[in-house]
């Protein structure tokens, strides 16, 4: 019976990877905070991913956030705490939008941040929320390390803040000759605000080297009256590619996943997370296995 379990437990080691999430949890602060029900969805969701970020965090006081942190951690043992790391308020005008990345500490560390300054020569405030880059550690999966480049954009400026997103790849580049990238979030990437016709002027698209993991044709809206892939995930470079769990890029319905109401869900966001897994490194595989089978012949007095 032991070693059925022993097996059991190698097994779920070799299959487990990093699962990456992105999710715009719309208007998120002190009044949704204030719904428990909501709050107990949104600790269900976050907590599924080793990383997440999460999008469209308006609160000045700064409170909300910390109480998801705080709700989230209180119901995870303390070797899979989380830890959160979030940008400033963003935006050009009185409306302030916060990301944050929210990882699980055994898994994730944060080797550098970087606040993009969108003032380039001849080309400044393309950004209304410009991104708040992290470059990742992610020492037991194949690819040990990869910057996440977030965006949400603002709907009517989509084709071109995507399409920014490429100058803003080159300059990380530069700054920190990482290799390898991830770029997620609500893009606004689809229905009316990116047009067929104007993705061969978005350079994210046009050009083969970023593979789009979330389809045209994936919904990533929660009303049925919509059908629009808004929410992206982008990946560029080589070892960025190979490291990624083949057909793992989804949708996460947590309509059907936890047997909610059109209207329940809506309590929570207006969107769907999208999410991507990466996989675990051959070495920590193979260390895992050396280490159950002295278990194994232990217990069978070899």
């Amino acid at each position: 019976m032991i070693f059925l379990f022993l097996l059991f437990s190698l097994y779920l080691i070799e299959t487990e990877s990093l699962t990456i999430c992105s999710f715009n949890v719309r208007s998120f602060g002190e009044a949704k905070c204030a719904k428990p029900e909501v709050m107990a969805l949104i600790v269900k969701i976050v907590s599924r991913c080793d990383l997440m970020l999460l999008m469209e965090i308006k609160d000045n006081k700064d409170k909300a956030i910390h109480s998801l942190m705080d709700l989230l951690n209180s119901q995870t043992e303390m070797k899979d705490e989380y830890s959160l790391i979030i940008s400033k308020r963003l935006g050009r005008n009185t409306y302030k939008e916060q990301y944050a990345f929210i990882y699980r500490n055994q898994l994730v560390s944060v080797k550098e941040t970087y606040q993009y300054h969108d003032m380039q020569p001849g080309d400044p405030d393309a950004f209304s929320r410009e991104p708040f880059i992290v470059w990742f550690k992610a020492p037991k999966t194949e690819v040990k390390e990869f910057v996440i480049i977030p965006q949400h954009t603002t709907p009517e400026a989509a084709v071109r803040e995507i399409d920014e997103l490429y100058d803003v790849h080159l300059d990380v580049k530069e700054k920190w000759k990482s290799e390898n990238f991830i770029f997620m979030g609500d893009f606004n990437a689809g229905c009316s605000y990116v047009p067929k016709k104007h993705w061969k002027n978005i350079r994210l698209r046009s050009n083969p080297e970023f593979i789009w993991l979330i389809g045209d044709n994936d919904d990533t809206t929660i009303k049925s009256t919509t059908n629009c892939a808004y929410d992206r995930i982008v990946v560029h470079g080589d070892k960025m590619m190979k490291s990624i769990v083949p057909d793992s890029a989804s949708v996460f319905d947590f309509i059907k996943e936890f047997g909610l109401t059109e209207t329940q869900a809506l309590e929570v966001s207006d969107h769907f997370p999208v999410q991507v897994q990466i996989k675990k490194a051959k070495n920590f595989v193979d260390k895992t296995k050396s280490f159950f089978k002295k278990i194994k012949d232990k217990i069978s007095g070899k």
